[in-house]
């Protein structure tokens, strides 16, 4: 896959955002939040770091992208969509009956997605045991999991980090999407989960902490969490909820809502100008 310059990259997240804030819109319903924050580091993975081919989504040696936040399925959908894993006119069909992009992401409908997923603090937990049956294999392949910051608040999650740190598995990197907030407000109001780095070191695994809005730290980190050997790696990715629509940034309501006629002409424009 050609590799993009931090500059295209750039660019890519522009239009991927107004992607999202599109088939929210156009879909009357979504989560624009948190498919805002967590769009870069996607980028960079997709664009850049992941080895996959839309052509053929299920070659055994591709590496595998698991969304455990799967509630930012726009997010996903629109990187699919632009690579041509489907039909990009299915991006505005999010949510309606019968289409292949549903409001959570659905393996049995939508070329490109690993796991269905929604269910908070399952990903972790799948993206082990495929890390791991890739090693007992001898495959090359790598296994990237994304979580949000309140979903480390489910048990499931740390019980997934102390198996990956027993049995090295340095194939594995996991993403904490940690914009602050979830659907009731602050994480730390609702449960804090800081030391976020302290936790992931003491379940044995490499930590890299990054502004996950900075493509090129996202993309430095992919690259230095590929490189370590023997222990899995989590890249904690500080980002701001909503990212780049003024109105929608550190805004808890914007968890899971669609912007009205007026507010979607002012999302659009504020991305234009970005």
């Amino acid at each position: 896959m050609d590799k993009h310059s931090y500059t295209q990259l750039i660019e890519k997240t522009k239009e991927l955002r107004k992607t999202i804030i599109t088939m929210v819109y156009e879909a009357g319903s979504g989560h624009p939040g948190g498919s805002l924050s967590a769009i870069d580091v996607m980028t960079v993975l997709f664009y850049n770091k992941m080895n996959h081919t839309p052509s053929n989504p299920k070659l055994i040696n591709r590496d595998r992208f698991i969304l455990s936040k799967g509630h930012i399925a726009p997010a996903l959908y629109a990187i699919l969509g632009d690579f041509g894993y489907f039909d990009k006119n299915e991006l505005h069909t999010l949510r309606k009956y019968g289409s292949i992009l549903q409001g959570h992401p659905d393996m049995m409908k939508t070329p490109g997605i690993e796991v269905s997923s929604g269910s908070l603090g399952q990903g972790l937990s799948i993206a082990t045991g495929v890390a791991l049956g890739g090693k007992m294999d001898n495959n090359s392949f790598r296994v990237y999991c994304l979580m949000g910051d309140g979903e480390t608040q489910e048990g499931q999650i740390w019980e997934a980090a102390m198996a990956a740190g027993h049995y090295k598995l340095d194939n594995l990197c996991g993403i904490v999407d940690f914009n602050g907030l979830q659907i009731d407000g602050k994480v730390e109001d609702v449960m804090d989960v800081n030391p976020m780095k302290d936790k992931w070191r003491a379940f044995n695994w490499n930590v890299i902490e990054i502004d996950g809005h900075d493509i090129a730290e996202i993309d430095k980190a992919f690259e230095q969490g590929k490189e370590y050997k023997g222990k899995p790696t989590v890249i904690i990715a500080h980002t701001v909820k909503g990212k780049g629509v003024s109105y929608m940034e550190n805004k808890p309501g914007w968890h899971g809502k669609a912007p009205s006629d007026e507010q979607y002409q002012i999302a659009i424009e504020e991305l234009n100008r970005l």
